[in-house]
């Protein structure tokens, strides 16, 4: 009987990705949500937050910046200095790429915020087809980040098991500047729109929807609480890898609530 050989698992690729939150009605907040492609080579089908990979010109950019300093983010995303800056500079271009909303200000005028981001629309393509950095962006607009309005909030790294690609993402999450709005004008998306985090699971649990463990553990998370309430939050960021497995030919992950997220899944597949 011969065994299959035994191939290393794919080194994780440092990612951000952004829970984009308002408030609906007192006590209820909304989330945006997107769709990847069905084509899409990775988890295609699957409904996200805005996010991706941390671009090398996202690394030791050099940007106007206001809020918590990278050594504040380093200590609160459990991680080093240099990828702590990195990874926000990503979760804000990331955020501007894939739903047009801008976590930045005036340079001059620390209490002036973008109030409608549709005007750098020519840079938000520019940015996607990388003709441009975020710090190129920033610096001719004469605008900086505003890393205050965001805040960390977990880690989860692809399980071991996926052989396409896998990636360590740092969660963040931030309210919707006020006046601006976010779209789903992008291309690797095909659905996107503002959803209750009830909604999103209860979506999950009618096989509507698909949602990976980490997507559906952070829904789970802001369920029932305010925008006030989530960015007063301190949490403690550890990283999280599940197991994904088969068993009698249904998908399964195994995590800290897998019982209960496997039972919502069904065995089903994206």
């Amino acid at each position: 009987m011969t065994e299959d050989p035994v191939v290393d698992p794919l080194t994780p690729r440092p990612a951000a990705t952004v829970m984009l939150i308002r408030d609906k009605t007192p006590g209820q907040i909304e989330v945006f949500l997107m769709r990847r492609h069905r084509k899409m080579d990775f988890v295609g089908g699957v409904m996200v937050f805005p996010g991706g990979g941390v671009d090398d010109r996202d690394r030791n950019a050099d940007i106007d910046w206001h809020g918590p300093d990278k050594h504040w983010w380093a200590d609160r995303l459990n991680t080093d200095a240099d990828l702590a800056e990195a990874l926000v500079c990503a979760a804000a271009r990331e955020t501007f790429e894939e739903c047009g909303v801008l976590f930045a200000g005036a340079a001059d005028d620390p209490d002036l915020l973008v109030d409608d981001a549709s005007s750098y629309r020519d840079a938000r393509a520019a940015l996607v087809s990388k003709e441009l950095s975020f710090g190129e962006f920033l610096s001719t607009e004469k605008l900086m980040l505003r890393a205050d309005l965001l805040r960390p909030w977990a880690n989860w790294v692809t399980p071991k098991e996926e052989r396409t690609r896998r990636y360590d993402t740092y969660f963040f999450v931030g309210a919707l500047p006020d006046g601006q709005r976010a779209d789903g004008d992008n291309t690797e998306s095909d659905k996107a729109d503002w959803t209750t985090p009830e909604a999103a699971l209860d979506d999950f649990a009618a096989h509507r929807t698909f949602l990976l463990p980490p997507t559906w553990t952070q829904l789970d998370a802001l369920a029932g609480h305010t925008v006030a309430e989530i960015l007063a939050v301190e949490r403690k960021i550890e990283p999280i890898s599940p197991n994904m497995n088969m068993t009698d030919g249904n998908l399964e992950f195994e995590f800290f609530d897998g019982e209960r997220y496997n039972q919502a899944l069904g065995g089903r597949t994206p």
